[in-house]
């Protein structure tokens, strides 16, 4: 999967500002226009990646235990589970599954589709 990496200084922060003003500015050019556009899209596309995935993964727990992921993290949140390894990690996997959502949803502007996936 792919990591976000910390900001080591505030490099890319101010590089990021910059860019904010030139397009509050009208001062972006295509090149940048395109280039922005093709990040956003890759970052998409790896989270598309990462999710269905992370799918499989879940739909493995979800029949083992007969069990929608969804209700499994409702009973595990609520303390209604035991503190077997496959618990622990099944609710890795759907916090996982909620954060690649989310970054989705920032990178898109659009929700994940519940199709692909159970949460």
């Amino acid at each position: 999967m792919g990591n976000v990496q910390q900001i080591p200084d505030n490099t890319v922060a101010q590089q990021l500002l910059t860019l904010a003003q030139l397009y509050r500015h009208g001062q972006a050019s295509d090149l940048m226009n395109r280039s922005l556009d093709k990040i956003l899209a890759y970052e998409a596309d790896s989270c598309h990646v990462q999710l269905n995935s992370l799918q499989e993964d879940l739909t493995v727990f979800e029949q083992k235990y007969s069990l929608s992921s969804t209700e499994f993290y409702r009973r595990f949140r609520a303390g209604q589970t035991d503190d077997r390894m496959d618990y622990v990690e099944w609710a890795s996997l759907v916090q996982m599954c909620e954060n690649l959502q989310k970054r989705l949803h920032l990178l898109t502007g659009r929700i994940q589709e519940e199709d692909d996936t159970s949460l």
